[in-house]
């Protein structure tokens, strides 16, 4: 019995650690909601490349106005491409407790926006901005 409550008291620090450091990392699947209508628009899942840097996919849209939409506004790689699958956020780096550098895509518009990113809620929620010089636009996203 002294084993496993030894055991357990060990077990309890380690798992509140793993479960702080989870919360504290952006990578997963996000529902992003429209800041002009509130209404959910699509979900994204963020991962973490081989170089610390993190890039954000849209794997699902919400409720497209068109069957299979495409980038036609873009003007970079993305341009005539697929929205679904489409990497919208790239080269994202950890600044402390936000991550910074990157930049972000509003596919509906073509335009590319440097982004920041920054987790609240405990984590349970993504607050991610997009500015072009000091005009800036911000979205709260939920962890799925």
């Amino acid at each position: 019995m002294r084993k496993i409550l030894y055991t357990a008291c060990l077990a309890l620090p380690l798992a509140m650690l793993s479960m702080s450091a989870a919360a504290a990392d952006p990578v997963g699947r996000w529902k992003t909601i429209d800041d002009q209508t509130g209404k959910p628009k699509s979900i994204v899942e963020i991962s973490r490349n081989s170089n610390g840097t993190f890039t954000g996919r849209i794997v699902e849209l919400l409720n497209p106005s068109k069957p299979n939409p495409v980038c036609d506004k873009c003007k970079d790689d993305r341009k005539n491409k697929p929205i679904t699958g489409m990497e919208i956020i790239r080269g994202m780096k950890q600044d402390g407790e936000a991550f910074s550098g990157g930049t972000i895509l509003k596919p509906d518009e073509g335009k590319v926006y440097k982004s920041k990113m920054e987790l609240i809620d405990g984590g349970q929620k993504l607050e991610v901005s997009g500015c072009i010089a000091f005009i800036c636009k911000s979205q709260t996203w939920i962890r799925q």
